[in-house]
């Protein structure tokens, strides 16, 4: 004789749904990874925005201690915790790095070494604007024994400008990308429930009051959900992984805490969007009258 499975409440397709719901967190966390590496690239290259102080050719030791120390009050100065962001450069070493990078000895030709003195300062980012560059060589211009202020116009107006674009188009994908996937996610577990809709009907019909219809569906909606994220979240460290060994550098743009959020927040993400798209489902086909359920 052949018997019949009975569909127990809350058994739906299981392996196509945590199929589904892992590709769409997996998308929405391999888009995570790109915009915290990216955060971390934009202030890479914000720490790159430096302003050179050149000294007064016979300038006295004195006097560098007391630009220095002047130096370190200002605001302006990036903070680096126990990393100086002020770095003194002499003469004779601005020349001897000269002379290795060209190969060329040009104070035997000169007969004199023509460089002079600098202080290289790092600039805090509330002060990397053109107008607060602009302010900040006029004030340090002024400064006794200094010869002259310099820093990149150029680079500095295409780091803000181009800054400003990817952080714009970043926002605006991240945006247009969580609602799709939470609109995927959402009618695959309304395509799911729809294979349910008269096992609903009939424990609603024998008098099963909602709240317990529901509880069966919601709490494997939310284990799947958890599942999916483990999951999306183990090939996103895989994949996060072979990219380390394939390009070095890209660990130096990631930070434990913040890819430990990420993970967190996917797994979390999964259950979540289950929870509510499987109430929402459920709910709808409670409604539903007997015609419209066919």
């Amino acid at each position: 004789m052949n018997f019949k499975k009975k569909k127990k409440l809350g058994s739906f397709p299981y392996t196509s749904m945590v199929f589904s719901i892992t590709l769409a967190l997996f998308v929405i966390g391999l888009f995570g990874l790109l915009i915290l590496h990216s955060n971390k690239l934009k202030d890479v290259i914000r720490d790159n925005v430096t302003i050179q102080i050149y000294l007064d050719k016979f300038v006295t030791e004195s006097d560098k201690i007391r630009i220095n120390k002047l130096l370190t009050q200002k605001p302006y100065v990036a903070k680096e915790g126990e990393n100086s962001s002020i770095e003194f450069i002499s003469k004779e070493d601005a020349a001897k790095l000269f002379i290795e990078n060209t190969g060329e000895d040009f104070i035997k030709f000169l007969g004199d070494n023509p460089l002079r003195d600098a202080y290289t300062i790092k600039i805090s980012p509330p002060y990397q604007q053109e107008d607060s560059l602009q302010k900040i060589k006029d004030e340090l211009t002024r400064v006794s024994s200094v010869f002259e202020v310099v820093y990149v116009q150029s680079l500095v107006k295409s780091i803000n400008r181009n800054i400003t674009k990817i952080s714009l188009v970043l926002a605006g994908f991240t945006i247009i990308l969580l609602i799709t996937i939470v609109i995927l996610i959402n009618n695959t577990i309304k395509l799911a429930m729809f294979s349910q809709r008269f096992l609903i009907r009939s424990m609603q019909l024998v008098g099963a009051k909602s709240g317990f219809i529901i509880a069966p569906f919601v709490k494997k909606a939310s284990i799947q959900g958890m599942l999916s994220g483990i999951i999306a979240t183990g090939l996103l460290i895989g994949l996060l992984q072979y990219a380390n060994k394939t390009i070095e550098e890209l660990k130096d743009l990631q930070s434990n805490q913040e890819l430990l959020l990420l993970f967190s927040f996917i797994i979390v993400l999964g259950i979540v969007i289950g929870m509510i798209s499987t109430y929402n489902a459920v709910k709808k086909y409670l409604k539903m009258s007997l015609d419209e359920l066919y």
